[in-house]
């Protein structure tokens, strides 16, 4: 149980990241790469600030930290959207461009590879002591087996901050700067023959999708207790996991609503596939290769599914 509780910990904080994904690969149409370095930007920005405890003798507290995490993830994203907007470099390397600036950027925002934050209050801090405060200690019963009060704090803080910014999420696409984002990975050219700018539209997409993904590494790096340079990699890879599952769970053709939603489902369940395939003994160094194929998987099965349908149907028909 005590696994089962981190490991949704651990994935309601990458729904963050999902979201960020899902904003740019399946609502912009833009593979972006720029995850892979923002992801560790919002991990470094926030432990080092709250490392730091004060700038320039003005106390700096764990959501403020978080909150300018964010901000320095929607940064990167302007860069990227700049760099192919305006710079018209190709959409892939121009997210490989930033990625590589990136780690660069995050070792100076750190001064070293990485940073442990034991010892200092985090965002999970009050929440942690509110749920000691509730079960009478350390640890809190659940289905009669040992959890945690930790655990159960950052579960907790973790749905939280997942329904809420699943909502925000959903509220936006629904705005007029919404539509025409959807509108720019849909069909650009119509944008474009109404008079609207599809670079303005990709900046701002891209800012928020990047905004997503360094408050998801910020939210991670403080539930992990530590930021490093390294944590980044591949992570575009588990980001991209968990959409293809929630979309092959909801439906392709579901709503947005239920798009967002499917983020998190895919979150989770990937995330409780690799605990549970790490408790039967799979060597963690396999980690990645075992992604890839999960998302090969799910690219390549729905397709083929729908082809032996379809040949089926023709066969039955003759």
């Amino acid at each position: 149980m005590s696994v089962l509780v981190a490991s949704i910990a651990i994935a309601l904080a990458l729904a963050i990241l999902a979201y960020g994904v899902f904003l740019s690969f399946r609502i912009l149409n833009f593979p972006d790469i720029t995850a892979d370095g923002s992801f560790p930007l919002g991990a470094a920005v926030a432990a080092t600030l709250i490392d730091h405890g004060s700038v320039a003798g003005v106390t700096v507290g764990p959501w403020t930290a978080t909150a300018v995490a964010t901000c320095a993830g929607a940064a990167a994203g302007l860069c990227t959207g700049i760099v192919h907007a305006y710079l018209r470099v190709n959409v892939l390397l121009s997210g490989i461009l930033t990625m590589t600036a990136l780690y660069s950027v995050n070792l100076m925002v750190m001064g070293r590879s990485n940073i442990g934050l034991y010892g200092k209050s985090t965002i999970f801090t009050p929440w942690e002591r509110a749920v000691e405060s509730w079960a009478g200690g350390g640890i809190v019963p659940i289905m009669g087996r040992p959890v945690p009060a930790g655990d159960v704090a950052a579960a907790l803080l973790g749905a939280a901050l997942a329904t809420a910014i699943g909502v925000a999420l959903w509220l936006f696409l629904r705005t007029q700067v919404g539509a025409a984002m959807r509108a720019t990975g849909d069909n650009p050219r119509m944008l474009r023959a109404l008079g609207t700018s599809t670079s303005f539209t990709l900046m701002v997409g891209m800012g928020c999708s990047n905004a997503l993904i360094a408050l998801s590494g910020a939210v991670f790096g403080q539930l992990q207790g530590f930021a490093d340079a390294q944590m980044g990699i591949g992570i575009i890879v588990l980001g991209l996991a968990s959409v293809i599952i929630g979309q092959t769970l909801v439906g392709a053709g579901a709503g947005i609503g239920l798009l967002i939603a499917g983020a998190v489902m895919g979150t989770v369940l990937f995330r409780l596939l690799v605990a549970i395939a790490l408790r039967m003994g799979l060597d963690p160094n396999n980690l990645k290769l075992i992604t890839a194929a999960v998302v090969l998987a799910a690219l390549v099965l729905p397709g083929l599914a729908s082809r032996a349908g379809s040949r089926l149907r023709w066969g039955a028909a003759r």
